[in-house]
């Protein structure tokens, strides 16, 4: 058997990096104007802009949110369009109940039993009403 060694030495521990977050060393780095700061319309233009370090390496972020915008705008679109359909369709309902109620007040008006009578009269047949009741016999 062997003999097992000893650590007598006390454990030391790593010590971390920590790593301290401040908005203002962001934005000092992100700023705006540290990001164009030779910035020229020329550049805009000639392609220069594209080959900014910032602008690689942020490159599918850029594409993620064109993307984005793409589906937002058409996304409206489909709903103003949906909006107008829904419109017309409510229009269309309307004209339709119009109708329905003017269709039911004539029918209403030509099957009354004065009516009736009258356009029996108008063509000279001649039926009449009878005044006695009617009875029946079940057995």
């Amino acid at each position: 058997m062997k003999p097992k060694k000893i650590n007598n030495e006390p454990k030391v521990k790593s010590e971390k990096k920590k790593w301290k977050f401040s908005w203002r060393d962001l934005f000092k780095k992100f700023s705006w104007r540290n990001l164009f700061k030779n910035f020229s319309w020329s550049d805009l233009f000639n392609g220069k802009l594209l080959t900014e370090d910032f602008i690689i390496k942020q490159s599918k972020l850029l594409l993620l949110i064109f993307c984005l915008i793409l589906v937002f705008i058409s996304n409206r679109y489909y709903c103003s369009k949906k909006l107008t359909e829904m419109n017309n369709l409510k229009n269309e309902q309307v004209k339709l109940q119009n109708e329905q109620v003017d269709l039911t007040f004539r029918l209403t008006k030509i099957t009354r039993q004065t009516q009736i009578e009258e356009l029996l009269k108008g063509k000279n047949i001649e039926l009449t009403k009878e005044n006695t009741t009617v009875y029946e016999i079940h057995k």
